[in-house]
């Protein structure tokens, strides 16, 4: 039988764990947290003051850095290389670390002595992508098959897609007639396709999404020209209760990225409250989205539209199913308790 761990998570400091609102990689890691916790291990969470965690916690900083509004690169820096200092330097605590931070830890995993999992949250890109290859110290783990299968000569341990405690997330067999875009607004996740496909089609648009400083002027240009009433509405950054609720309620969600994303948390979200999703086929999307089943996995805005009528074909259950059995917290830890164990044999 396999023994209890001492396992340290380092969690980013700019959101909270788990994240009020907007915030991906701690909400898996908050999933993650929790459910080993309650398999019995001995968890400790390096992460904001107001996290809300089962693990003992450790923080260097009393609040979520966007939540403090430390927008200064210098300063958020700081702590986010303190939070990490911190947990390393009690690296002989621990049986295992399990590091969520990307570049900003990769030097400090390199000379650790104790067995490190470092799961990439973000993409490899070409400034990044020297880094992960040159650092081979800790062990890589990629959230998707798309995420690294342009870096051959990156050594992964693993692939384990995120998941999360999803069993109270509602559903709704019926819905209410609108489309729903959720996440961020940027370019680079495309809103104003979603808002062409919407407009396009006379199908009322629900944009639940955080503007951040960076993303401004694209949606001066791009998203606030074209903002109608109730037509097409943006009702800001929402907590996960309220977003919840509109998921069960949409139509579909469209998820129009323009990047190769590792990963799209918010579909998993939508198709368990019975959501299709009509993603943009970039990245990851192939892995989580079962085109004409849970969805439809389209090449560009004009096949968006195309599909968005056809969208009654899915079967809201199956959506659900299929983000239950396949995204859930357990099959995630599952993958993550046999890695650890693995590396500490080693």
């Amino acid at each position: 039988m396999n023994k209890k761990l001492r396992i340290a998570q380092i969690a980013p400091l700019a959101e909270r764990v788990p994240p009020k609102r907007y915030g991906g990689t701690e909400r898996v890691v908050h999933a993650l947290t929790e459910s080993l916790v309650k398999r019995g291990h001995e968890v400790t969470l390096f992460a904001s003051g107001d996290s809300i965690t089962s693990a003992r916690l450790v923080s260097v900083y009393p609040r979520a850095l966007r939540e403090a509004r430390i927008k200064d690169p210098h300063g958020m820096n700081t702590w986010i290389l303190l939070n990490i200092a911190v947990a390393y330097k009690r690296q002989a605590e621990f049986d295992i670390i399990h590091d969520h931070n990307g570049i900003f830890s990769i030097p400090t995993a390199q000379f650790a002595t104790t067995p490190t999992v470092f799961t990439i949250h973000g993409p490899i890109t070409p400034y990044n992508r020297r880094l992960f290859e040159t650092v081979s110290n800790p062990s890589y783990v990629s959230i998707s098959k798309a995420q690294t299968s342009h870096v051959p000569n990156l050594k992964i341990a693993a692939i384990i897609p995120n998941g999360l405690n999803m069993k109270d997330y509602p559903f709704c067999s019926a819905n209410k007639g609108y489309l729903l875009f959720v996440g961020r607004i940027s370019m680079e996740k495309g809103v104003h396709y979603a808002i062409d496909a919407a407009a396009d089609l006379n199908i009322p648009l629900v944009i639940a999404a955080k503007l951040d400083d960076e993303d401004v002027e694209y949606f001066k240009e791009y998203v606030k020209p074209r903002l109608y009433g109730e037509q097409v509405k943006w009702i800001g950054e929402v907590d996960e209760q309220e977003r919840n609720k509109l998921m069960s309620e949409a139509l579909a969600c469209l998820h129009p990225a323009t990047w190769r994303e590792p990963f799209g948390l918010t579909i998993i979200e939508a198709m368990a409250c019975g959501c299709p999703v009509i993603a943009f086929n970039k990245g990851s999307i192939p892995e989580i989205i079962v085109n004409g089943k849970t969805g439809f996995v389209v090449n560009d805005v004009d096949e968006m539209i195309d599909t968005i009528p056809k969208i009654d074909r899915i079967d809201r259950k199956e959506c659900r199913r299929h983000a239950l059995e396949n995204f859930n917290d357990n099959k995630m830890t599952d993958a993550y308790e046999r890695l650890y164990y693995t590396l500490i044999r080693r």
